[in-house]
């Protein structure tokens, strides 16, 4: 059976019976979905909501699925310190999708025709206090370039401007923002669709960082482990996924653009917006029961989704410069930051891995931190410690003037004025070297404790004796 979103439940639910909640009690999609992870996060607790009952809507709505790095270990079959690694050396043997019969899709169970088509019935959230609408955020658009052929897929942002028009946002080079001029330029629509609901395989795939235009879908099948199966879209010549939960089809209007936001993006602000192309949806189709989905905007979740992939794309650049490099991490608490550990050789090392870092992710990234392969970087508390004990200002930090920007998401890539007036602006990014002196120079050792006796510790042998078992000392 085909991988998609309600075997990940499934395979999710068997993990952890916690990790997934039902809310049967109907919900308000202005902020009542996001209310439960926002409510739920202020416990520390992140768990993936299935909403059955949501006002207005005729599908369900799952939210916080991606909420955990042990969530994307679970799928990619790893642990958590591995993922960046494993998920890099997915991407480098990518898998052929295949397409499939119409009758073997389960995305074409019921069709909408375009006289019936009503956004509204979507359980699409208004996510934060000062978004402009309901926004689709884990759609992924499907267009294909008229130029090569290829099919790209992407994340971006959708804002409902009514029944069956919404808009699109894109920013500085996504390739999507590319294909769309070209057809703009022709004075021709752009045929695209919109896949909601699958697995995060998919969803992952789509943003993982590939070389030029399309490849996403090889992308997304190296993540599941298996080719994506596609079927041919209603309305277009497009291949669209073949066990999506729901399929919007429509079109980019090439001479037709509708004022946009504000909308909560991934930094926690608002920015962005503006006027952009209008897409029409003429059709849409769905699976019996059908699941959609959303990633909670601005939060945990859009944050470890956006950095899992980058880590990932990273791991394999810096590899490829600094061979001695243990792993990175773009951690979901600053996805603006990336932490990378390595064997330093030399003292080379540390400017060519946080170059090869920068020239990734050169939009997003602000500060790279290089540490000794003793340096867990998934604990923000080794990394803090490594620059307490290992860095040194004056030595150590490089500054990188005008590197990010001008403008874009990034608060500190604008100039703001007292009359609410934004100019774009470059901002820097820094380099913070917290590793060791490299070979020969001797530096002072670590205090730990000898792993042989680490492991001899019985830790079955613990107990909770209570104020009762503890009697004897209090």
């Amino acid at each position: 059976m085909a991988q998609d979103l309600r075997t990940y439940l499934r395979q999710l639910a068997e993990f952890d019976k916690r990790s997934v909640r039902l809310v049967d009690k109907e919900v308000d999609p202005r902020f009542g979905i996001t209310g439960y992870a926002a409510a739920l996060a202020e416990k520390g607790e992140y768990p993936a909501l299935l909403f059955n009952r949501v006002k207005g809507a005729d599908f369900a709505c799952v939210s916080n699925l991606l909420t955990e790095y042990e969530r994307i270990a679970l799928y990619l079959g790893c642990e958590v310190q591995d993922i960046p690694r494993v998920y890099g050396e997915k991407l480098q043997k990518p898998i052929e999708p295949v397409v499939v019969e119409r009758s073997r899709a389960k995305v074409k169970e019921n069709v909408i025709a375009e006289q019936d088509v009503d956004l509204g019935k979507l359980p699409i959230p208004v996510h934060n206090e000062m978004d402009g609408g309901p926004y689709l955020s884990a759609g992924v658009m499907i267009i294909r370039d008229p130029d090569s052929g290829l099919i790209n897929a992407g994340i971006y942002r959708h804002q409902i401007f009514n029944a069956t028009d919404m808009g699109v946002w894109f920013l500085g080079a996504h390739h999507g923002g590319l294909i769309y001029k070209k057809y703009k330029k022709m004075g021709k629509p752009a045929p695209i669709a919109i896949a909601l609901g699958h697995h995060p395989g998919f969803v992952m795939g789509s943003v993982s960082r590939v070389q030029g235009i399309g490849g996403e879908y090889e992308a997304a099948g190296a993540l599941m482990g298996e080719a994506l199966e596609l079927v041919q879209a209603e309305t277009s010549d497009l291949l669209v996924p073949a066990h999506a939960e729901i399929i919007l089809e429509g079109e980019i209007l090439p001479d037709e653009e509708h004022p946009e936001g504000p909308f909560g993006e991934w930094p926690g602000h608002y920015l962005g917006g503006g006027s952009v192309p209008t897409i029409r949806i003429k059709r849409i189709t769905h699976r019996n029961n059908a699941i959609f989905q959303d990633i909670v905007a601005s939060s945990r979740e859009h944050l470890v989704v956006g950095g899992v992939p980058r880590s990932g794309s990273i791991y394999q650049t810096v590899k490829e410069v600094v061979p001695s490099l243990k792993t990175v991490h773009v951690p979901f608490y600053a996805r603006m930051h990336c932490y990378i550990s390595l064997h330093k050789e030399r003292e080379a090392d540390v400017k060519k891995a946080a170059f090869a870092a920068l020239n990734t992710e050169q939009e997003n990234l602000r500060h790279i931190v290089v540490v000794d392969d003793d340096i867990d970087v998934f604990k923000g508390e080794e990394v803090a410690w490594a620059i307490g004990t290992r860095f040194d200002a004056e030595r150590d930090l490089l500054v990188i003037p005008k590197w990010n920007g001008p403008g874009g998401l990034l608060p500190t890539n604008w100039e703001y004025s007292k009359e609410g007036k934004n100019t774009p602006r470059m901002s820097a990014a820094a380099i913070v070297d917290a590793t060791k002196p490299a070979p020969p120079i001797v530096f002072p050792k670590r205090a730990v404790v000898p792993r042989e006796h680490i492991e001899l510790a019985d830790l079955d042998a613990l107990s909770e004796p209570g104020t009762d078992g503890l009697s004897k000392w209090l």
